[in-house]
């Protein structure tokens, strides 16, 4: 007798082979058998109907957090995510001396969007080494969860304050090698850093990996390299705004030093800029050439988002709109109102140096969300170009003067500009290169702004029933097996007899996602945006079933991944 069989559903394997109907069965956290199975189970679950795919690597989350106050890591596994990756983009919460945890909590708070009342309240922040940190996680979890070692972190605990502002010194850059090592044998999957000029500290600072040399990259990397199951993670300018040469010549120098894979954070798509995706891409090609492997990130469904002129977000990435909006809400409410300075945010928000973030510059297709004063009564849901017009406004004033109206707690949300037929052919395209890889949700991080957790059933969805663009069997191989393969996960990503049994079972003609909402129900009563699921019937996580009918279970059958002793290692070349 098994432990449990999943009767008849059709089976995704995670191979991209064609679906069939089987049963399977699970003993203990293993998948033990496949096929027409005579033998029962002490629990059967009826899949007729449904389909049957093994659980969703998420490659970049920053659940480092969220997990000591929610060990669901909601929404994710709501969604079918089993496996998250976190410590991405150079950040983590350890190591950390006593003395550095407010530095690091504000941090986190300015540059990953996690509410500073929630850090303090959610966290105990009682651990120092990375070790240490991965230990208050064993056992309480409710999925697999791996984490990179952060750069900012690292410089941090070996150059104190002088982490940002200074280079580092060759005597510093040994003892990073020797805290990055340890940390990668008390568990960590490798190492990731940010240069990204989008990433500043509580401070308003460059963060700290912002401060290191190409050497000192370089050297961190090589240490990754002498270390097994291991992988890199790395952000430059270039991710959004357009690879310079140098740019893919460095990532190519870091992963070649490390012989290990490096993918990065994340690839925009739009069909009216075909070219701009032919550029990223190429920069693995370059990569290649110095010995190394780069793997783009892209997202598979567009993002839900909302701005604010209450609280920082993608808007203060605009050039010069940080000076404006860097203050408090008084002064800044009274800097907008002057026409001279209006007139220069809107010039510089259109202007060449906006680069990626122009996007956000269409100021007349910005949709109204939820309002907080009586003169504002009645706009939840239109258009700031239609209420201008109507007004006889100009768009970027019109919407200025309602969130004036609101003390700045207007919620926006921006329109897609490539949401067309030609942006979403270039989406597979992306999806189906070596290249890349569907991920960038981004989980666990910019809670009250975004919502990219529910993306694989939002994706399975599209995939059934909506666009079609790519058969079930592949969508689910680019969400599973893939990411798992990356990572050097040989035990998941798959249904096969002897793989560790994490499983999803899900209902073709529901599957996706509810639209996203903004609750307050984080520590310290702050908010974030959050999704239901649709069409998930259970996910099982080691063999446990962690959520059923759309509600967590309760049990923590997480295993946090340790390199080496979880992961299998994947080479650049």
């Amino acid at each position: 007798m098994f432990d449990q069989v999943i009767r008849g559903a059709t089976v995704l394997d995670g191979t991209g082979a064609p679906g069939h109907r089987a049963d399977v069965a699970i003993n203990g956290d293993t998948i033990a058998a496949i096929g027409d199975l005579d033998d029962r189970g002490r629990h059967e679950v009826d899949g007729a109907g449904l389909m049957l795919m093994p659980g969703v690597v998420d490659p970049h989350t920053h659940y480092d957090a969220q997990l000591h106050w929610d060990p669901t890591a909601s929404p994710s596994n709501d969604h079918g995510v089993t496996t998250v990756i976190g410590g991405n983009c150079g950040f983590t919460l350890a190591p950390l001396r006593p003395a550095d945890a407010d530095y690091t909590r504000r941090m986190m708070a300015k540059v990953e969007g996690m509410p500073l009342a929630a850090l303090e309240q959610g966290v105990d922040w009682r651990w120092e080494s990375f070790g240490e940190f991965l230990d208050t996680l064993d056992g309480s979890i409710a999925v697999n969860a791996g984490f990179l070692v952060g750069h900012c972190a690292l410089r941090r605990y070996v150059m104190g304050a002088d982490a940002v502002g200074q280079t580092a010194s060759p005597a510093q850059i040994e003892a990073m090698v020797a805290v990055l090592r340890s940390s990668i044998e008390a568990g960590g999957l490798g190492f990731s850093t940010t240069l990204s000029k989008t990433h500043s500290d509580g401070d308003g600072q460059p963060v700290a990996s912002r401060w290191a040399t190409p050497d000192e990259l370089v050297t961190l990397c090589a240490e990754v390299g002498r270390h097994e199951g291991t992988t890199l993670e790395g952000i430059v300018n270039g991710c959004l705004d357009g690879f310079t040469d140098d740019e893919a010549a460095l990532l190519g120098r870091m992963s070649a030093a490390a012989n290990r894979p490096l993918n990065w954070n994340v690839l925009t798509i739009d069909g009216a800029k075909p070219d701009f995706v032919a550029q990223q891409l190429r920069a693995s090609d370059l990569a290649a050439a110095e010995g190394g492997r780069l793997v783009a990130l892209s997202m598979p469904v567009l993002v839900p988002m909302n701005m604010s002129f209450n609280s920082f977000c993608g808007l203060w990435l605009l050039p010069g709109w940080q000076d404006v909006l860097g203050v408090s809400v008084a002064e800044r409410m009274a800097r907008l109102r002057s026409a001279e300075v209006r007139s220069g945010l809107l010039a510089r928000s259109h202007s060449p140096e906006a680069g990626v973030f122009r996007r956000l510059a269409d100021w007349d297709r910005y949709v109204i969300g939820d309002t907080y004063s009586a003169v504002n009564d009645g706009l939840k849901g239109r258009v700031v170009g239609d209420v201008a017009a109507e007004r006889g406004q100009d768009p970027f004033d019109c919407l200025l003067d309602i969130v004036l109206h609101d003390d700045l707690r207007t919620i926006l949300w921006p329109m897609p500009n490539d949401n067309d037929a030609r942006s979403w052919a270039l989406r597979k395209q992306v999806w189906l290169d070596e290249r890349a890889m569907i991920g960038g949700s981004d989980a666990g991080a910019h809670l009250d702004r975004m919502a990219g957790a529910p993306y694989p059933t939002r994706f399975l969805g599209d995939m059934l029933r909506g666009r079609q663009l790519l058969n079930v069997e592949e969508a689910v191989r680019l969400i599973t097996d893939a990411p798992a393969r990356l990572f050097g996960l040989a035990d998941r990503g798959r249904i096969e007899v002897g793989r560790r049994a994490d499983l999803v079972l899900f209902d073709p003609a529901t599957i996706g996602a509810e639209a996203a909402t903004l609750v307050n129900d984080l520590p310290g009563g702050t908010a974030r945006l959050t999704a239901r699921a649709i069409g998930v019937e259970r996910v099982w996580v080691n063999g446990t079933v962690t959520t059923a009918a759309g509600a967590p279970t309760g049990a923590t059958p997480g295993t946090v991944l340790r390199a080496g002793r979880h992961t299998t290692t994947v080479t650049a070349r």
